[in-house]
């Protein structure tokens, strides 16, 4: 072999030695710090125009209203699986048996509801597994207090909501009131 070519295999060698040290630094810091997620859409300013495709509705969250508290219409949103009767009363062990998925990948989807700590995010860790981009790996938490059932937010990327307001602390969860985590919508039930 000529000295050029021994030379030229040489680098190549290195190129590819450098490139697979890159490619194993790039996955180690994948699995310890995460994926970067993308953010939702701000919500819509009150009074602004309606967004002009269906599908913009489901991705961002609902505006927090002024007072959490006041009556929504009972009235499910398209594609979304019928309520089983009013909302209201506090999600304790003995009223909520279950979650329901009423929007989302996982529409329609029923889960029983122990009385063990629920953790909700895109971590295959997680008691209900949400898989989209605007997920976190752990992004809320149900949790029982006493017999009463909190949800808490994890510091997610996009928030977690309940009854359309943003979860900044631990809150109690009402009985069939809607809560979001990216773009993954379900409620306590009896």
């Amino acid at each position: 072999m000529s000295e050029l070519t021994l030379l030229l295999l040489r680098i190549g060698f290195l190129v590819l030695l450098w490139a697979f040290v890159f490619g194993v630094v790039y996955s180690l810091r994948a699995d310890l710090f995460g994926v970067k997620v993308r953010r939702m859409p701000e919500p819509a300013e009150a009074g602004a125009p309606a967004a002009a495709s269906p599908g913009a509705a489901a991705a961002a969250p609902a505006a927090p209203r002024a007072n959490a508290t006041a009556p929504v219409a009972d009235r499910p949103a398209s594609g979304s699986a019928p309520r089983s009767g009013p909302k209201g009363g506090a999600a304790t062990s003995a009223s909520a048996t279950r979650i329901v998925i009423t929007s989302g990948p996982k529409a329609g989807l029923e889960l029983p509801l122990g009385n063990e700590p629920l953790t909700i995010g895109r971590s295959s860790e997680s008691g209900l597994v949400i898989r989209d981009d605007y997920t976190s790996s752990h992004h809320a938490r149900l949790v029982l207090w006493g017999e009463q059932w909190m949800l808490q937010d994890l510091d997610s990327t996009n928030g977690t909501w309940h009854d359309g307001a943003r979860v900044s602390t631990p809150v109690p969860v009402t009985l069939g009131a809607p809560i979001k985590v990216g773009a993954t919508t379900f409620e306590l039930r009896a």
